[in-house]
């Protein structure tokens, strides 16, 4: 029996929303011992969790309980560094939220920390976990859509549209790229503010604390092995009214398509000429159930105060047990880690590329031999 701790802050004004709290309970093989939150209100909600224990800080959770895994459930990148420092010293795994650290040298820290200490991290990229990510990398390796030619990537474009949707929302379709072609060879990006080319002294505030974030507006193209290119692309479009994040593949056959919108679809359009705008017709992929988790408890959307309706709560709740589960199963030795630290580097290595090369005004190739972020200072 594992022990699990989670610190899931929600004090100081930081959001909360994917549930990633929720990830370990309900599994089989583990004891969900305590969970900490400064925040009064905690008293109410964390025995949701299943958690026996009720803490106020990270710190005396972790010496008190020393457990097993820690869930770290903050969005805030700044707080991921030294929690998992501690973590990985102190002889315990980690589940993480995204986004995993604010600059690669940070990250790179960690990943040697883990490698070091034999202690795993596993990143809340859900993409990874989700049927229908699965069935779209499953249907590329097949060559059901033909050769491959772009991806494109979107990020949300809301109110934080460019810079601070590409670091914490283009990290979802940026990791699921590299998942699926690999790490991209290079990158030329075009980065402006207020219609101007982005130079070192435009770092903007964000809504919440990211690290260093730039630009208001973000046209990124990746180049992937294969003659795969990637495109990137974020503004700030706030009256749009429709949640523009996705991936959508396109071939010498088909197209492929997963937007983050009301519903959990993987979309194929096929049978089309050159260009293939002229006769799009997109039609819904079936999509196989994933195999149950054995012994698992029920999701309990009602026991847990979660409204069932909004698609997204399933994709954030289903995925995080994939990801915990995984995890689990890692630890064990029975399979390999699916989102581990490793390949968490490789989305935040395309956005410092994206950031380096519009700054250069030139082409950057990976890996980046310079791990610095041009506008960390």
């Amino acid at each position: 029996m594992l022990k699990v701790c989670i610190n899931y802050e929600t004090g100081g004004g930081r959001r909360g929303g994917h549930f990633t709290h929720f990830s370990f309970t309900g599994l089989p093989g583990v004891e969900i011992a305590a969970l900490a939150d400064s925040n009064p209100a905690a008293e109410k909600t964390f025995r949701l969790t299943g958690a026996k224990r009720l803490y106020t800080s990270f710190h005396s959770m972790m010496e008190q309980e020393k457990p097993d895994i820690v869930v770290l459930c903050s969005r805030l990148p700044g707080e991921h560094v030294e929690q998992i420092r501690y973590a990985l010293n102190h002889h315990c795994h980690v589940l993480c939220e995204k986004p995993f650290a604010e600059t690669l040298i940070q990250a790179d820290e960690l990943v040697e920390l883990s490698q070091r200490t034999g202690y795993l991290v596993q990143m809340a990229h859900l993409a990874r976990f989700a049927p229908t990510f699965h069935e779209m990398k499953r249907m590329i390796e097949a060559g059901e859509i033909g050769d491959v030619l772009t991806c494109h990537m979107r990020g949300k474009e809301d109110t934080r549209g460019g810079g601070e949707d590409m670091i914490v929302l283009g990290t979802h379709v940026m990791d699921a790229a590299y998942w699926i072609f690999g790490q991209p060879e290079q990158v030329f990006s075009d980065i402006r503010y207020k219609g101007k080319h982005l130079t070192a002294a435009d770092v903007i505030a964000t809504t919440e604390p990211l690290g260093p974030c730039g630009g208001d507006e973000i046209y990124s193209i990746y180049r992937f092995k294969n003659g795969v290119n990637g495109i990137f692309e974020s503004r700030h479009v706030v009256d749009s009214g429709d949640v523009r994040l996705g991936l959508t593949v396109c071939g010498t056959k088909g197209i492929l398509a997963i937007r983050y919108t009301g519903n959990r679809e993987l979309r194929i359009c096929c049978d089309f000429p050159v260009p293939e705008e002229d006769h799009a017709d997109f039609q819904i992929v079936p999509i196989q159930e994933e195999t149950p988790i054995p012994d698992a408890e029920p999701i309990d959307f009602d026991g847990w105060r979660i409204d069932p309706k909004p698609f997204f709560h399933h994709y954030f709740v289903d995925n995080n047990r994939r990801a915990a589960w995984n995890l689990l199963q890692a630890i064990n030795g029975k399979e390999p880690l699916v989102a581990g630290i490793n390949s968490a580097v490789g989305a935040l290595e395309m956005i410092t590329g994206a950031y380096q090369s519009a700054l250069q005004r030139s082409v950057v190739e990976f890996p980046l031999q310079d791990r610095r972020h041009p506008l960390a200072n």
